[in-house]
């Protein structure tokens, strides 16, 4: 079997004296390693006008450094730094390669070495074997044309993704603070909302309280348990549809749980990383644990799914308030929350709010499904392609018809 120097030329990178980096194009893109790579192409970030090492346009650019494997397609003719290499096919066509390179990643990335970080040199990348010679070359460039089709359509699905998550962030801000209606604003402790929405505190409209974690060494707590209970993780989740744990009904009555009604709230008041200040809705009746509060609403002039929403819009104010301060700093409190001001509009407006949003939602988790079920057709084609189990002119996946289609229609 043929090595990557019997195919291809390997440029290693050189870094140029930092002076001659610029972040106002002059000269050469500069890529320094994996940190530069985007979807197909690596995405530019720097610029230098005294490159050392010259990646030319559709030469494969590998990381090397930190990590090892990783890689890419110069879109142009690049400056490349210490951490990549430039290959350049000669003898195989340039994005079967690619793809090869990308099927045995991980036997790259274990011939990294250093006490410090991992890194490959230029004989260790020579010496790849490249799986070359069960494939003429039409072969390869019907493989990397299917190939590249189903990664073409994973990256419409991402960022279809990203364009959906980022409307909704815009429209969080631009309903809650302008409503539907075209309205005058007023200026209320909180920032401006519609002129016509009433602020009410959240004790107002819900029952407020906490939970607490039974002994976990208390087999008659949790052994056999049958009632559902929620630990702060799963705040993450947004809409709670199921539980992972469970109490029995003497952990509910020795341990004073209460029984949070389906439909509620659930805050994190406290937490590591990103947990707390989020918010969910519960569809099923649950105990929770001492890091989540609940609101349990008990007026019908409120939608769930509105102060769901609105609270979304609160998560960096609710964790700047954990901070600020005092005997619980670090965390939020019941007491605070029943006094935490929510602007109410009427039902009609809040149900149309609710109802963007849940559309929204239903996009994202559309994107995501198809963006993983692509995901998954590209490890099956890629591995079956490249160990040749079956040949390209005897593809018969559904599954690959339907991500071709779906990507004609998003072109």
């Amino acid at each position: 079997m043929p090595t990557l120097t019997d195919v291809a030329d390997l440029i290693m990178g050189q870094s140029p004296p930092s002076l001659t980096y610029n972040e106002s194009g002059e000269g050469l893109v500069f890529f320094q390693g994996k940190a530069d790579f985007g979807f197909r192409h690596p995405t530019p970030r720097l610029f230098c006008n005294a490159p050392l090492k010259i990646a030319k346009p559709h030469d494969i650019l590998m990381s090397v450094r930190a990590p090892v494997g990783p890689t890419n397609i110069a879109d142009r003719e690049c400056c490349i730094g210490r951490g990549l290499a430039a290959i350049r096919p000669r003898t195989i066509d340039g994005d079967f390669l690619f793809f090869n390179l990308r099927y045995i990643e991980k036997f790259i990335a274990s011939l990294g070495s250093g006490s410090t970080f991992h890194a490959i040199n230029k004989t260790q990348l020579g010496s790849v074997e490249v799986n070359e010679y069960n494939f003429n070359l039409p072969e390869q460039r019907m493989i990397a044309k299917v190939l590249g089709l189903v990664q073409r359509a994973m990256e419409q699905q991402e960022r279809l993704l990203q364009f959906t998550t980022e409307l909704k962030k815009t429209l969080l801000h631009q309903f809650f603070t302008q409503g539907l209606r075209g309205e005058p604003q007023k200026q209320i402790e909180i920032g401006l909302v519609p002129e016509s929405w009433e602020l009410v505190p959240l004790g107002a409209l819900a029952k407020i309280g906490n939970g607490s974690t039974p002994k976990r060494d208390n087999e008659g707590y949790w052994k056999g348990g049958t009632i559902p209970w929620l630990n702060s993780a799963k705040i993450h989740e947004r809409f709670i549809s199921q539980a992972d744990q469970f109490v029995t009904e003497l952990a509910v009555k020795e341990c004073h749980l209460p029984r949070v009604n389906p439909g509620s709230l659930l805050i994190a008041i406290t937490g590591q990383g990103k947990t707390l200040g989020n918010s969910a809705l519960v569809s099923f009746e649950t105990c929770i644990n001492q890091h989540l509060a609940y609101a349990q609403f008990t007026t019908p002039n409120v939608i769930p799914e509105f102060v769901l929403w609105f609270m979304q819009t609160r998560y960096e104010h609710l964790r700047s308030v954990s901070q600020a301060g005092g005997s619980t700093k670090g965390a939020l409190t019941c007491g605070y929350l029943k006094t935490y001001p929510v602007p109410v509009p009427s039902l009609g407006e809040q149900r149309e709010i609710a109802d963007v949003f849940a559309a929204l939602d239903k996009k994202e988790e559309a994107h995501e499904h198809k963006r993983q079920s692509l995901s998954d057709l590209f490890r099956t084609l890629l591995h079956q392609l490249m160990t040749a189990q079956v040949r390209v002119d005897h593809l018969d996946f559904p599954e690959l018809q339907d991500a071709l289609k779906a990507f004609r229609s998003c072109s």
